[in-house]
Order: C-alpha cells, then structure tokens, then sequence
C-alpha cells in the first residue's frame, strides 16, 4: 500500500521522519510518498483533502477536522516552545492593536494564539515565516510572530521580545501548547491508520536513540544551517508528547478548540478528533 505523506522542512519534522521515509525502520508493508513544504502550504493541502497523512497546524485542524483524525504520535506540543511576538524596540501590550502584524499565516497556531490575546489586533499581513524578521525591520510590520528557528536568530537582529505566547497559554491554561500535529485521512482502514501511528512513533523512538542518524537529512533541508541552531529547534519541539500525546496532550487540545470556539476564532469541531 502506498500513503502520501506531508511535513515541514523543520528540523523537528525532518528528525521525527528520517528513520520513517529514508528505510531505516520496517514500513510492514506500507510506501510513503511524501514532500515537503511549508506548513502552511500543508494546511491548505489539508482543507482541500489532497493528503493521506500531513503534518497540520493545530489552528488549521478546526478547518479540516471533518476529513482527518489526529494520531498521537509526530505532535509538535510542549512547554516554552511558542510563538513569540516581536518588534524593532519595547512596546506597551496596548500599543500592538494599533500596529500591523506580520503572522506566519492565517491558519498557524501561532495566529491563533495572538487573536485569542489580542482580540482587537485587526490589521495582519501574511508572511513566509522566515521573512518576518525582514518585514519588521524594513518598516513593513510594526511587529510579527515568529516560529520555527527565527525564535533563535531575532536578537541577533537587534530585535525584541514583547511577548511569548506560550507563556501566555501556559499561564491562561496550565497545558502545554498545541502547536502542530500529524493527522491522518478519516477513509483510510482503522486497521492501517493504527499501524501508521505506530510506525510514526517507532521512528520517533528511532530518532531519540540514535540523534545523529537523522542529522544529514535534517541539514540538508533546514532553512538555517547552522549546527547549533538545528539541534535547539529539535530540542524545543520533539519530547515526549511526540512520541504520544497522552490524557494531558490530548486534553491541551480539547481545551484551546475549546476557548478558540468560545471566542469565535474557530468553526466548532467534531466530539471524534482522535484516532482513538
């Protein structure tokens, strides 16, 4: 059987995937044709159905939970790992309302995070998440959301912090954030959707025993080469909710659909959005 497969080019996803996609786990039997791409070009993938098994913002899963149940294991879900708000100096929290903001993407979580803090911050702009940083500092965003390795490298710009949307949930909530999760087409067999799951997270148990096996395939598709860099992305975002979301995984994502339908960030979401 042949599945398509799609995920970012992070190092968390890259890591999380190599021992999946480059044969060094046994597939019993299943042929993953998978690509890479942004992650919001993933969710849009998503939306229209296109994908087997992807890689999908938690945001976006509220637009696409009809046609997929999310797995336990590939999640990118944790604590200190959020999305940080950023601008050229320090700023009141007043201030951003007025401000135009460059997001990631209108369906990353990271989007929805900051509309759920600053429901009155009308005026965004989409960037490619790596071109946030340029945007803020050539005058065309006040401020920005970063993701992904950016949230290493914007100091290094004469860049600042003005919030942490993580620590922002954390405190609103006391979970870990959902930031990302791996979801699987709702007409794939039961039977085949829990092999999935369970290969996924024999290569993530791969890549936690062996780090260095993954680093060729991880370094030749990260947007920011440098060493050090990749390996604190991967640190941030894989742990041991990717290996298996659990009752507390789980329940950090019940609870942000939960606030985010309140407030009408999102469409509502079926009771059944696990696989299991």
């Amino acid at each position: 059987m042949k599945l398509t497969l799609g995920f970012s080019p992070c190092p968390n996803d890259t890591f999380i995937f190599d021992a999946l996609v480059n044969g060094k786990i046994d597939t019993e039997g299943i042929d993953f044709d998978y690509f890479l791409a942004d992650v919001e070009e993933l969710n849009k993938k998503a939306f229209r159905s296109q994908l087997d098994i992807t890689k999908i913002s938690t945001h976006a899963y509220a637009y696409a939970a009809g046609d997929y149940l999310i797995l336990d294991s590939g999640s990118a879900l944790g604590y200190g790992n959020g999305p940080l708000l950023i601008a050229k100096r320090s700023l009141d929290p007043e201030e951003v309302n007025g401000l135009t903001i460059a997001i990631p993407g209108k369906y990353t979580t990271a989007n929805l995070l900051f509309s759920i803090a600053w429901p009155g911050a009308g005026n965004k702009r989409e960037f490619l998440f790596s071109d946030i940083e340029d945007a803020i500092l050539d005058g065309r965003a006040g401020a920005g959301l970063i993701i992904h390795e950016t949230r290493f490298t914007y100091s290094n710009r004469g860049l600042v912090k003005i919030a942490d949307m993580g620590e922002y949930w954390e405190k609103l909530t006391g979970f870990p954030i959902p930031l990302g999760n791996i979801v699987i087409s709702r007409k794939i067999p039961v039977n085949i959707a829990l092999k999935v799951n369970r290969l996924i997270r024999k290569s993530v148990e791969f890549a936690f025993a062996d780090p260095g096996s993954s680093a060729d395939f991880v370094a030749s598709h990260a947007r920011e080469m440098d060493r050090q860099v990749m390996n604190n992305h991967i640190k941030l975002y894989v742990n041991d909710f990717t290996a298996d979301l659990g009752e507390k995984g789980r329940a950090a994502l019940r609870e942000l659909f939960r606030i985010a339908v309140g407030k009408r960030a999102i469409p509502s979401v079926p009771a059944n959005i696990f696989l299991t």
